[in-house]
């Protein structure tokens, strides 16, 4: 499974924002911190991450990208 929501962990300043849109509830803040001392947001499901980018819209950093799946037709 391809990731759908990638956060640059490095530039994430914890505000957990995205954490409080999140429609699915699988964006948390890591137990760990980055290089700033933030605990950066990371997503733990990505199989159920719906890719609303609802996240990326309110992050005041924009070190969220949100990558859709592409949906492949068959013809017959």
């Amino acid at each position: 499974m391809e990731k759908r929501v990638v956060f640059n962990e490095a530039s994430c300043k914890s505000c957990s924002l995205c954490v409080q849109v999140c429609p699915t509830n699988v964006i948390f803040l890591a137990d760990y911190l980055n290089g700033n001392g933030y605990r950066p947001a990371k997503v733990v499901d990505q199989e159920n991450c719906i890719s609303c980018a609802k996240c990326a819209q309110v992050c005041p950093d924009t070190v969220i990208s949100v990558y859709r799946p592409v949906k492949v037709l068959q013809t017959v």
